[in-house]
């Protein structure tokens, strides 16, 4: 356990499920005091054609050092013509180095079988015995939204969605392979989240354990003692209280992203085990940060409008579709007068914006963390593109925005007037007339003197719970600002249609939470 030696070694990590790499990148990043990387990923396995292209890219990027990132490579970002053929030929084995490192493939179920899995892993530790594992399995299923979603008849296919089952082959690899540490991360909802009456959480802990108790030899687990000990990150006094101690309620793993730096309101489990023969206990997060808002991690990307869809777009056309909404009587009744007044001086600054792109130039600095954002050879941003709305949704975008800048709080669906209010039964239960008022922040702004709420992988459908908070904009967060906010570094580039690349961000583990957690797995070598 103790065979690091600083400035040596790079300890290598395997990344399981690794969506575009927010935990890997925080790894990756991380140095020692020497300056050099302290880890390495060896391995990243993920089943998503775009995600895997966003691995690529970025495993290509780090292949070289830092001052010496090719001038191709941003020259394709401005361009926006990604072209991973050209950079290959140009970089021959740098990219070969990068396709070793990245695979994409689907573990468990109808994937590759688990021979090929681990051929690839033992290919990629290279005999190192010092290593560790992260990454957690996909978790649609065991999230609140998810699970609202799999109500009455569905319920029969929720408890025998595959995905239950995922981290399964996670426990098959830790039991093969043995990992002196591993790092996994789900959403909070597991843990209220039950298969046939009983809570899935409470198998998975004692599965990750006693690993190779809960496997299957007729799946290649070896016998023997293996046991781990598993830790929560979160310092005693963030730790639930509900009349269980604290070391037996799974809910002390949960992470409160916003009390260690991150921008974002962002609730997960994530627990590090730690083999139990090393008898080393990691530390906790550190929380004597300061509370940083969304407004001052996102304040100095180019301002932009949204675009019209349905109809021709232009800005004068999208500032008459803004301004409409002034047309109706409702907004002179007394309870939206203050706010229909906030919306009449705002809707005279409807300036000529642009609508985005996939690279705009642009020579804005980040406000906060510019060393880890900012990077002067991209002089500019990309993945930073408005979203079309059609000219209602404008119209709730503008009324919400401007509400919120007059209450500093978001409005729920009592606060709009109702000729605003969807066409459909869901803004009927989010009234307080109804006893389910689930859907109550169905438009919901985003605080700018507040982190952010979760960015979700919900963020790709559309953008009612990700409203720019200047309604001078009037539109939803863009993939570049939801990046901020899960704290990616401005040259960190998604791929895919845009759809891909905001599934791509809701997913991921924060990057800068990841740095934290890399240091506290360092320790544990050291």
């Amino acid at each position: 356990m103790r065979g690091y030696a600083s400035g040596i070694s790079t300890i290598p990590v395997l990344d399981l499920f690794a969506g575009p790499g927010g935990l890997g990148e925080g790894f990756s990043a991380l140095r020692d005091s020497y300056g050099n990387r302290a880890f390495k990923i060896a391995l990243s396995i993920e089943k998503d054609p775009f995600a895997h292209e966003t691995l690529l890219l970025r495993s290509f990027f780090r292949q070289f050092p830092d001052r010496e990132k090719p001038a191709l490579y941003y020259e394709q970002i401005k361009s926006s013509r990604v072209d991973w053929p050209t950079l290959s030929k140009e970089f021959p084995a740098e990219a070969e180095k990068a396709q070793e490192e990245v695979w994409q493939a689907e573990l468990g179920g109808d994937g590759y079988p688990a021979s090929e899995v681990d051929r690839r892993i033992r290919n990629a530790l290279g005999g190192a015995k010092t290593w560790v594992l992260i990454g957690g399995p996909p978790c649609q299923v065991y999230s609140q939204v998810g699970r609202s979603r799999i109500k009455g008849a569905s319920a029969w296919h929720y408890a025998r969605d595959k995905r239950h089952l995922l981290y399964k082959e996670y426990l098959r690899i830790i039991a093969v392979h043995r990992p002196p540490v591993f790092v996994m991360e789900n959403v909070k909802g597991l843990l209220s989240s039950k298969k046939y009456g009983k809570k899935i959480i409470q198998r998975i802990i004692c599965d990750l354990q006693h690993p190779r108790e809960a496997g299957d030899s007729k799946n290649g687990l070896l016998g023997g003692l293996l046991e781990y000990k598993l830790y929560s990150l979160a310092k005693p006094n963030e730790q639930p209280q509900n009349g269980s101690t604290a070391n037996d309620d799974p809910a002390k793993y949960v992470i409160r992203s916003e009390n260690h730096g991150v921008p974002q309101a962002r609730h997960r489990l994530i627990l590090v085990g730690v083999r139990s023969d090393i008898g080393i206990e990691p530390k906790h997060l550190p929380d004597n940060r300061e509370t940083i808002t969304m407004w001052k991690a996102i304040q100095d990307l180019p301002a932009l409008r949204s675009r019209l869809s349905r109809t021709q777009d232009s800005d004068e056309a999208w500032a008459d579709a803004v301004q409409a909404v002034l047309t109706y009587k409702t907004l002179e009744r007394p309870a939206y007068r203050d706010v229909r007044r906030v919306m009449e001086d705002l809707s005279s600054e409807l300036d000529h914006l642009s609508t985005g792109g996939e690279y705009m130039k642009s020579g804005s600095k980040p406000a906060w963390e510019r060393n880890w954002f900012f990077d002067e050879r991209l002089e500019g941003v990309c993945n930073h593109s408005a979203r079309s709305h059609i000219p209602e949704d404008l119209w709730r975008y503008f009324y919400a925005s401007c509400f919120a800048t007059l209450r500093n709080r978001s409005p729920i669906l009592d606060d709009f007037p109702s000729f605003l209010l969807p066409a459909h039964k869901n803004a009927k239960k989010g009234r307080s007339d109804n006893d389910d008022t689930v859907f109550a922040d169905r438009f919901r702004v985003q605080l700018k003197h507040r982190p952010s709420t979760t960015i979700t992988s919900h963020i790709s459908k559309d953008g009612h719970y990700f409203i720019h908070p200047d309604p001078t904009q009037c539109r939803s967060l863009t993939v570049r600002e939801a990046a901020r906010l899960q704290t990616f570094p401005d040259n960190y580039y998604f791929m895919g249609p845009r759809t891909a690349q905001y599934h791509q961000v809701g997913n991921a583990v924060p990057p800068l939470l990841a740095l934290q957690i890399a240091e506290i797995v360092l320790n544990l070598f050291s």
